[in-house]
């Protein structure tokens, strides 16, 4: 086998509830709760930091509700999600406005593919992080 045989302490159960609760927290946030003003404005090259911190706040807003209705005791994990969330969008906004990327730039799908993956590892760190706590 090419990869190392790897033990964990981490209740598989509790990684596939908190990765789901906070993939749907991600998906309600980034797709149903974001505006035009905040996807557009956030990636701005002035003007960026109030449709992005709009933004980032309706992400600590849900993921905090979430985790105070199904395990209180995590709620500075939303705090930790936000502070994540908010410098990987500024370095997607960042690279946006700096490079003039666009739908018509050849980088626009990759920056969106990169942006969101490195949301949804956020996710998983956090979840491994709550499940084995």
């Amino acid at each position: 086998m090419l990869l190392p045989t790897m033990s964990s302490s981490v209740p598989v159960g509790a990684l596939v509830g908190w990765m789901l609760l906070l993939t749907a927290k991600h998906i309600v946030a980034d797709f149903f709760l974001q505006n035009s003003w905040m996807a557009i404005g956030k990636d701005q090259r002035h003007g960026w930091a109030l449709p992005l911190l709009a933004h980032c706040l309706v992400h600590l807003g849900v993921a905090l509700l979430l985790i105070l209705i199904v395990a209180p005791k995590f709620w500075f994990v939303a705090f930790i999600d936000f502070a994540i969330h908010i410098t990987i969008d500024r370095a997607k906004g960042f690279v946006t406005s700096h490079f003039g990327v666009n739908q018509e730039h050849p980088w626009f799908w990759s920056l969106i593919g990169v942006d969101q993956a490195l949301h949804h590892l956020t996710g998983f760190g956090l979840s491994i992080f709550m499940a084995s706590n």
